[in-house]
């Protein structure tokens, strides 16, 4: 996100946001979440879960370009405790022939944040990496560290830390915590944000743009019996650009998954499909 030029300039602004750092709840990466639990996993080692998880991760983003489903956004700006600004985007999202993703717009009036404007990095986040997958494809972009077990709502997890082991020209990653399923082996929770930020120097790039993105926690459920899909984020912080503080929020909402195209079952590689899965769990 960055900050909106003409207000930025205004130190009436800066004086007004300065009761935002009360007032804002921030994102609660622990709710909902047990005590933690340091000890190692009993029967696998953490590669071998790494890898496994990772497995279905690839085979969770081949499933969800099999299924229709509705992504609802709202990004929030706050001028004390009264939101001052708001983007809303509603759009059926969908997958042609070749895997392209297609975005049929239902709902967009026109917003009204004035503190801050969405870059093209914000447009992408909310396609690719609020509902964050790493596949085995991606592995080897990112260092993961075990952190625990944890109960999370109504299931058992592995915890691990993830963060880009290079920052490629151009491209961006996901730097944060996931939280395993550890009877399916797929990521049912996400809390981190994406990165690299874009930060001026006050010495040396004073009139450089800033994009800064808020932290933020993805849950999952089951569709269908089998693959956990996104299905809510949250993002509540306070920015702190160069010359004023933002306290923004995201609330972004994915729903009506249905199946489309192929009748196929996508399987996991060398598993034999239950005949009868497990009911729907909700983290």
């Amino acid at each position: 996100m960055r900050v909106a030029k003409a207000v930025a300039t205004f130190v009436s602004v800066i004086i007004l946001l300065s009761a935002v750092l009360i007032h804002a709840q921030g994102t609660d990466c622990e709710e909902g979440n047990g005590a933690l639990n340091p000890a190692q996993p009993d029967k696998l080692g953490t590669q071998d879960i790494i890898a496994k998880f990772a497995a279905r991760e690839s085979v969770f983003k081949q499933a969800r370009n099999n299924y229709t489903f509705t992504q609802d956004i709202t990004v929030q700006e706050f001028d004390g405790n009264s939101v001052s600004g708001e983007f809303r985007l509603v759009q059926d999202i969908t997958y042609d022939d070749r895997g392209e993703r297609i975005e049929n717009v239902k709902f967009a009036p026109q917003p009204s944040l004035r503190q801050i404007g969405l870059s093209r990095e914000d447009y992408e986040d909310f396609r690719n990496k609020l509902p964050f997958v790493l596949t085995s494809e991606d592995l080897p972009k990112y260092n993961l560290m075990y952190v625990g077990q944890q109960h999370v709502d109504e299931i058992d997890t592995f915890v691990f830390d993830a963060a880009p082991k290079t920052i490629e020209k151009g491209q961006r990653y996901f730097q944060g915590r996931l939280w395993v399923d550890n009877r399916d082996f797929q990521i049912v929770k996400t809390c981190g944000k994406t990165v690299p930020e874009v930060r001026a120097d006050n010495r040396k790039k004073k009139n450089a743009d800033e994009n800064l993105t808020p932290k933020f926690v993805t849950y999952r459920e089951q569709v269908d019996g089998e693959y956990w899909f996104p299905t809510y984020t949250r993002a509540d912080e306070v920015l702190h650009f160069r010359n004023n503080d933002v306290h923004v929020r995201e609330i972004i909402k994915y729903s009506n998954y249905k199946r489309f195209g192929s009748k196929t079952r996508i399987i996991f590689k060398g598993e034999v499909p239950d005949p009868n899965p497990t009911p729907a769990k909700k983290p």
